[in-house]
């Protein structure tokens, strides 16, 4: 039933423990982890990259290169794609184009006032995608 399984990553705590867990379950269901990450063009990525004073490519391909390091340290099936754009959307397009039958985010569950300016890539992610959506929130 579940046998490619879609994680989208952006090298962030909660990405990586999404990044556990979708190893972890391609493992037990034998599946392929497609791992995309998003070199983010979106509203708030000059913001981003302002704070983090990185590239977003770099941020992207740094992303999806731990990704799939854990996936192979644990004998998984993997591919990688980097894609550019608003990553919710990106994510959504990957999903719609490709034999995808589940994606595996994380989520920061931010709520209030940052989640109305903001959004949440994950939310968005769950409304569009045309598969499963599992979500892995940042606390234990």
């Amino acid at each position: 039933m579940y046998q490619d399984l879609l994680l989208a990553t952006d090298g962030s705590d909660v990405a990586q423990r999404a990044t556990d867990h979708a190893v972890e379950l391609a493992r037990d269901l034998d599946a392929t982890l497609h791992v995309l990450s998003v070199s983010e063009d979106g509203p708030h990525a000059a913001e981003k990259q302002d704070r983090l004073r990185s590239e977003p490519e770099d941020e992207a391909v740094s992303a999806a290169e731990r990704a799939t390091e854990t996936a192979d340290h644990a004998d998984v099936d993997v591919t990688t794609d980097i894609r550019h754009g608003v990553p919710q959307e990106q994510v959504v397009d990957f999903a719609e184009t490709n034999p995808i039958d589940m994606v595996i985010v994380g989520t920061a569950g931010r709520s209030g006032l940052d989640h109305l300016i903001s959004g949440s890539v994950a939310e968005e992610i769950v409304r569009n995608a045309p598969v499963p959506v599992l979500t892995v929130r940042d606390t234990p």
